[in-house]
């Protein structure tokens, strides 16, 4: 039984939320002229949850993080997170139902991430949203992950199409040019793994959980605070597709020299893997050194695509960077170094709407329910899609370009 007023974990929600009904709480926030969106997102290891208005006014949202188990486990198990997603989807989808003062009725429409992700994952929220739209007779908006971390800077400023996007995340890294909601060039993307997952990666490898500062961060997060107080000078990593001139990405090869010179480390320090390295700070500020690199000389071939074949306005050309990697300071302070060198508009969303969340599936399907692009009834029968490109692949054309880079000191970044 999903979201019926009469369920116990509804009427449990309701006394700690200290709402006794939905109908007084829907006319304060939502007008009865407004449609309203529920997005879901289950993608990888985060449940989210939100409601938008057709203004992108967040009504109510809710997310449960399954980041600690995560970390005591060593990584994202599949079946761990599928259960997770299935323990706490009804509870968070709930939640921010009640915290939105709108009930089911009141929904115009359901969007839930249904590519790209981790099989399992999706499979619980298009599960439960597919239940959860023929119950309620809601049309049902499938949800392109990346499309989603794309538009979401659109909810928070009045950007015009065409755009450009740089999406890095602990699964996903690409270039791509945005035409419209569901028009997307693809001009590069990762060839292996994403940044995010090298950055976790690392930071297990190194034992930064065992860092007195680091125990409840992820990854990610550990690297860019142990990198602040490291000399990125000492170490020097390359990456393997510096001398293809494309916008394409490669972490793989980066983090095995990265795993040889820490193994190199701990020989020469005498100890065994799962003991802190004295160098841990200097090794995760060059490894952050040269992801971010990575990513600003990809860009700025990008840049200098789109400039060529007119692909950006001539006045005013933005640079939009999203994705759970994108709340790293380090590296948007290297993008910002391009986007100063080449013109253009360097924007991100709060780190909060970098990382998976339900506000943009919920402003994606916004967007779709305005230009009435795929919209589906509450029956149809959709599939989710563990990998699924963005758009129109043009990344051969970005190679046949073969866009020669003017030289820029990386290295002055602080």
């Amino acid at each position: 039984m999903l979201l019926s007023k009469g369920t116990p974990v509804w009427r449990l929600l309701q006394h700690r939320h200290g709402l006794s009904s939905l109908t007084a709480s829907s006319s304060r926030h939502a007008s009865s002229s407004s449609r309203l969106v529920l997005g879901i997102e289950t993608s990888c290891d985060d449940t989210g949850a939100a409601v938008l208005d057709d203004s992108g006014v967040i009504l109510g949202e809710a997310l449960h993080s399954q980041k600690e188990v995560h970390l005591r486990t060593g990584g994202i198990i599949p079946t761990v997170a599928q259960q997770l997603h299935r323990d706490h989807i009804e509870r968070v989808v709930q939640e921010a139902l009640l915290r939105s003062g709108v009930s089911p009725a009141q929904l115009s429409a359901v969007a839930t991430t249904v590519k790209p992700g981790l099989a399992l994952s999706l499979g619980i929220g298009l599960e439960f949203s597919q239940k959860f739209v023929r119950q309620h007779n809601l049309p049902f908006i499938p949800i392109h992950h990346m499309e989603a971390h794309a538009l979401t800077v659109r909810m928070l400023e009045p950007i015009a199409f065409p755009f450009l996007v740089l999406l890095v995340s602990g699964g996903h890294s690409l270039l791509a040019v945005a035409r419209g909601v569901d028009d997307f060039l693809l001009l590069g993307q990762t060839m292996d793994e994403a940044p995010g997952d090298t950055l976790d990666k690392v930071a297990r490898r190194l034992s930064l959980i065992k860092h007195p500062q680091c125990s409840t961060l992820s990854g990610g997060q550990a690297i860019e605070l142990l990198a602040k107080d490291g000399d990125r000078l000492r170490f020097s990593f390359t990456t393997p597709l510096r001398h293809i001139r494309d916008c394409c990405f490669s972490f793989a090869g980066l983090r095995t020299q990265i795993t040889k010179e820490i193994m190199k480390k701990e020989a020469e320090e005498g100890i065994q893997e799962g003991t802190l390295l004295t160098c841990a700070s200097d090794i995760a500020a060059a490894v952050q050194h040269t992801v971010a690199a990575h990513l600003a000389k990809r860009t700025h071939r990008a840049i200098l695509f789109c400039k060529e074949n007119s692909l950006l306005p001539p006045s005013s050309p933005t640079l939009v960077l999203s994705g759970g990697v994108a709340s790293n300071q380090y590296i948007r302070k290297a993008l910002s170094m391009i986007t100063d060198l080449t013109g253009l508009q360097l924007l991100c969303p709060p780190a909060k709407l970098c990382t998976d969340n339900g506000v943009m599936i919920a402003w994606n399907g916004v967007e779709r329910l305005r230009e009435g692009k795929g919209i589906l009834p509450p029956d149809a029968d959709v599939c989710y899609q563990p990998k699924a490109p963005l758009g129109v692949d043009i990344t051969a054309e970005v190679r046949a370009a073969a866009i020669r880079l003017p030289s820029v000191n990386m290295k002055v970044l602080t």
